[in-house]
């Protein structure tokens, strides 16, 4: 199947896609699946990444990164994913936290954590999801007293992901003392996940991937000055820096699973006979399949067209989310073709299809739920009315 015909790639950008789908070949989604089933990280994967560059190529170079762009990270994310190893941490910890804490953070902190994500020594979870609070930031209530020179972080965060496997944490609370308006201001914090007062439990999902999903509580957690992310107060436009870069990269999984799936089955719609003839022949197979391809196409075209945006320093909200919302429904219906396609086999988990749904029906849900990139294009695009 075509990978960059229709996403225009430089020769370095091209030569990079090579590189990643060539180094994640070597593991592929047989490796994923084994690892996602014991509950396993993928360390060798992840390790090799970060020794090839590819987990950091969007970090400043003076921290251990490489230099590049968001949309050179992009590639890699959807090559990663077209090798059938959807690794959600990726979007985590460097796309998230990396490029947060590269625009925000102290020297001290990027010097601290900026090296270990990029060669992926280190992981960094995100906390901001609460469970009274979902897309509504404003009600965040995980609350950072000050104490000291430092703070004491309490409350509970939801839908964490990959705490378990992370070295740190990046938490999203107010803080104490709320402003004129009855808003407490947002700030964000670097918490190592071994501090004291640390918990979290496992939340119980369909999910098949190595990432798990923790509610995390903060029982007084006692953090230093250094582990506050840029000013006090400043938490909301920090955290606002690092969701497009998710809502990118997030589409470029869901657009790297849709190759994967599709090329899945053009391989087996030209290979599987019946009759003498083989089903890719018949337009019954052929175009259903034909238009999920140009969907991908269409959703792989905005995802970048985001990226490239938010390279040049403009506002890439509206083809962030637009990106996110086209990949994740492109993805579904590409996921669900090709598992037409292969007629039972579809269902079975040796064809490595079946256990791809849920990770690409989460992303129609996470990490913005359609209805809220609804609400912001009908209300930033549109002009229309707050509905809430």
């Amino acid at each position: 199947m075509s990978n960059s015909i229709i996403v225009a790639d430089t020769e370095e950008r091209a030569a990079l896609r090579g590189a990643v789908a060539k180094l994640v070949a070597k593991y592929g989604h047989t490796y994923f699946m084994d690892k996602a089933k014991r509950h396993e990280e993928p360390t060798e994967l992840w390790k090799d990444l970060g020794a090839a560059g590819f987990l950091g190529v969007h970090l400043s170079e003076e921290y251990g990164g490489g230099g590049g762009t968001l949309s050179d990270l992009s590639v890699v994310v959807e090559e990663v994913s077209t090798q059938g190893c959807p690794l959600l941490m990726m979007v985590i910890s460097p796309a998230i936290c990396g490029t947060i804490i590269d625009t925000h953070g102290s020297h001290e902190l990027k010097q601290r954590w900026l090296p270990g994500i990029a060669d992926g020594s280190f992981k960094m979870a995100f906390a901001i999801t609460e469970p009274d609070a979902g897309s509504n930031s404003h009600a965040i209530t995980t609350t950072a007293r000050p104490d000291g020179d430092g703070y004491v972080i309490s409350g509970a965060k939801y839908w964490t992901s990959g705490i378990d496997e992370a070295d740190a944490v990046l938490v999203v609370a107010r803080l104490a003392e709320a402003l004129p308006n009855g808003r407490h201001p947002l700030s964000l914090f670097v918490v190592p996940t071994d501090a004291p007062g640390l918990s979290y439990t496992h939340i119980e999902a369909a999910l098949q991937q190595p990432e798990h999903q923790f509610t995390v509580h903060f029982d007084d957690v006692r953090v230093g000055p250094d582990a506050l992310v840029g000013e006090a107060g400043n938490g909301l436009r920090q955290v606002f820096s690092g969701l497009n870069p998710e809502r990118i990269t997030a589409a470029c999984i869901s657009n790297g699973i849709a190759r994967y799936a599709l090329d899945k089955a053009a391989r087996y719609a030209a290979e599987r006979q019946v009759w003498k003839t083989p089903i890719g022949a018949h337009q019954g197979v052929a175009h259903p399949l034909a238009e999920s391809y140009i969907g991908v196409q269409l959703a792989r075209l905005m995802a970048f067209r985001a990226a490239e945006l938010f390279d040049a320093g403009a506002d890439a909200a509206e083809a962030s989310n637009i990106a996110k919302f086209a990949a994740a429904d492109a993805c579904l219906k590409a996921l669900d073709q090709a598992m037409q396609t292969h007629g039972g086999n579809g269902l079975a988990l040796d064809y490595g299809l079946a256990d791809l749904w849920f990770v690409a029906r989460m992303l129609k849900t996470a990490p913005v739920s359609r209805e809220m990139v609804l609400n912001f294009v009908a209300q930033n695009s549109l002009g229309l009315p707050r509905s809430y």
